[in-house]
């Protein structure tokens, strides 16, 4: 029984991946064909064309329906938006807690306007 060198052992072992590396490439060769079939006439049953299929594949969203560009317009801001706007309530028990009237209502404002009083607590244009 002869024993084989190291350098002997990794030529097999070198030739073996090889072989193993065409088989895997052959075998994916054969999947990757019978797939693309099943692309090709699905996109075909559904009007598709290649630039459709390309520019699905380039999004990074859904995909669009095939002849349809769909932008979104960017939302128009309130005139208002992110300015400082004036109290308009302030707390008769604790006078530093106003309330501007925008946003969800304090705790004493709703309070206020459950006992319908919330009027007392308007501040004056004068003040």
């Amino acid at each position: 029984m002869s024993r084989l060198s190291p350098a002997s052992q990794l030529e097999k072992i070198r030739a073996a991946r090889i072989k193993l590396e065409k088989e895997e490439k052959r075998l994916m060769s054969r999947t990757h064909d019978k797939a693309l079939a099943q692309i090709v006439q699905i996109a075909h049953a559904a009007g598709l064309t290649a630039a459709d299929i390309t520019a699905a594949l380039g999004s990074k969203g859904k995909a669009k329906p095939a002849g349809k560009s769909v932008a979104k317009a960017p939302k128009a801001k309130r005139a208002t938006a992110g300015k400082k706007v004036a109290p308009k309530y302030r707390d008769p028990a604790n006078p530093a807690q106003t309330w501007t009237g925008r946003g969800r209502m304090p705790q004493w404002v709703q309070a206020l306007h459950a006992a319908g009083t919330l009027a007392s607590a308007e501040i004056k244009a004068a003040e």
